[in-house]
């Protein structure tokens, strides 16, 4: 594969589109929605999402990297502001232990099925760092799921990533919100 990255914009859009809808709107219909202030769950519907994504991606109000092979879209890592993106997973424990809010959270990183394990997430997650650097960077949080010392998850699973991706870029743990879940912060 020879991965590139682009950002998602109304020129991109149709890209992002087809790798959500050749995988069932992900996560049942999600289409990266769930961390935004919408979310996603009881009242909302997969054509909802969609048409909720394509008017924040209009307005300029998301960010996120898409990861290409050639012309072929194959993932994505979405980014933004605590504002931006507020509905993270396990919110109730990490708001009773919040200090100092972060500048920048990453919320989804996503592959397509066909393309896991060929570095797509990994390209993705470099590339919004190096995309927050050029917005003047700051602290950035991830939330992933420890894959050590657990038994082997699906790679749809792991919707937030592995632990082991974000540290290989300098994460460290701050500190557990879910059994298998941390916050883990980088400064860029």
């Amino acid at each position: 594969m020879t991965l590139t990255t682009r950002m998602l914009t109304p020129e991109t859009w149709d890209g992002f589109a087809a790798l959500v809808e050749a995988n069932n709107g992900v996560w049942g219909g999600c289409w990266c929605m769930g961390f935004h202030p919408e979310g996603v769950g009881a009242g909302h519907t997969p054509e909802g999402n969609r048409e909720a994504k394509r008017r924040h991606v209009e307005r300029g109000t998301v960010h996120q990297m898409l990861v290409y092979d050639g012309d072929r879209c194959v993932g994505w890592c979405q980014f933004g502001s605590p504002a931006e993106l507020p509905n993270i997973k396990n919110r109730g424990v990490y708001e009773r232990g919040a200090q100092d809010p972060p500048d920048w959270r990453i919320g989804c990183v996503f592959t397509h099925a066909k393309d896991r394990g060929q570095g797509v997430a990994a390209a993705a997650v470099g590339a919004v760092l190096e995309e927050i650097k050029r917005a003047g960077g700051g602290v950035v949080e991830a939330y992933p799921e420890q894959t050590e010392e657990r038994p082997p998850q699906r790679g749809a699973y792991l919707h937030t990533g592995p632990e082991e991706l974000y540290t290989r870029y300098g994460f460290t743990r701050v500190r557990r919100i879910a059994k298998w879940r941390w916050v883990l912060r980088a400064t860029v």
